[in-house]
């Protein structure tokens, strides 16, 4: 027991002789100064530059990110302005995750020119050695365009298959076609007040035009606008007309043909002109 206490006491007795050596050494070097020449310095300074710079290789410097961020910036901005495409809100949630699959739900809403759209779907995400493919289902899609049945069946259609791209692509040309046509409405409105009439509002698609000289005469242009379900769209436009019967049988030939003369003028001059020609044919009327 006394053998086991001197071998204690004796290794206390070398690490407190170790511990003054090494504050005694301490001192020294807190007391020494050390002077470096400015080649000295300078060469410090390219020796750790080159150092970062060999360990930041393959990185971006601050001014490349923010230049790349503004390209992005840029492009988003175009392909906004092109396709006429806004997020306002996106959300999306991780539901599973193991080493080879993950799945998330995504929540997107937007418009598009003045059609706004909500969309719900989960994006199954499948990892192998070689490649990562991904795959779109329930995919649920809100739009705000009226009781239009050809875009009902479009979006019925573009949820059994998945396929998101089909649907902007396709959403975009219906839009621009419903902005036009809205556009188009109230431009002929604000020009012709007392002849052109819009009993949906701007909205709707079509217009009445009368002449406030003719009671029970007028012109119906219908404007619609077809999208099949492969998103191909297409605008109809056609002419139907009501009017009396003593004007009816004095003008029967031309009445008749109205409707096929339009469809021409369309054809020859486009839709504005056309309208436009049909209006002032209704404002002259006597």
């Amino acid at each position: 027991m006394d053998n086991s206490i001197c071998q204690v006491y004796e290794e206390i007795q070398s690490l407190e002789e170790e511990i003054k050596l090494l504050a005694e050494k301490y001192e020294e070097n807190q007391h020494e100064s050390t002077f470096f020449s400015d080649e000295e310095i300078v060469m410090s300074i390219k020796s750790f530059q080159r150092e970062f710079q060999g360990e930041s290789k393959g990185r971006e410097s601050p001014s490349d990110l923010k230049a790349e961020l503004e390209s992005l910036e840029a492009d988003l901005s175009f392909l906004m302005k092109f396709t006429g495409i806004q997020f306002t809100s996106h959300s999306k949630k991780t539901v599973e995750k193991t080493r080879n699959r993950t799945v998330q739900k995504h929540r997107l809403s937007g418009n598009c020119h003045s059609l706004s759209f909500q969309l719900e779907f989960q994006l199954l995400e499948m990892q192998n050695k070689e490649s990562v493919s991904a795959v779109i289902t329930d995919l649920s899609i809100i739009m705000e365009s009226g009781e239009d049945s050809d875009m009902s069946k479009f979006v019925s259609s573009t949820e059994e298959r998945g396929n998101l791209l089909t649907f902007f692509r396709s959403l975009s040309s219906y839009a621009e076609w419903y902005e036009h046509r809205r556009c188009t409405f109230l431009h002929f409105k604000a020009k012709y007040p007392d002849i052109v009439t819009l009993p949906e509002g701007l909205l709707g698609d079509y217009i009445i035009l009368r002449n406030p000289k003719l009671s029970g005469f007028e012109l119906m242009i219908v404007w619609k606008i077809h999208i099949d379900e492969e998103g191909r769209t297409t605008p109809v436009l056609d002419l139907l007309t009501k009017v009396p019967e003593q004007v009816l049988q004095q003008k029967m030939a031309t009445i008749e043909t109205a409707p096929a003369r339009f469809r021409s003028m369309l054809l020859l001059f486009g839709i504005e002109t056309a309208i436009e020609n049909l209006i002032k044919v209704v404002g002259l009327e006597k």
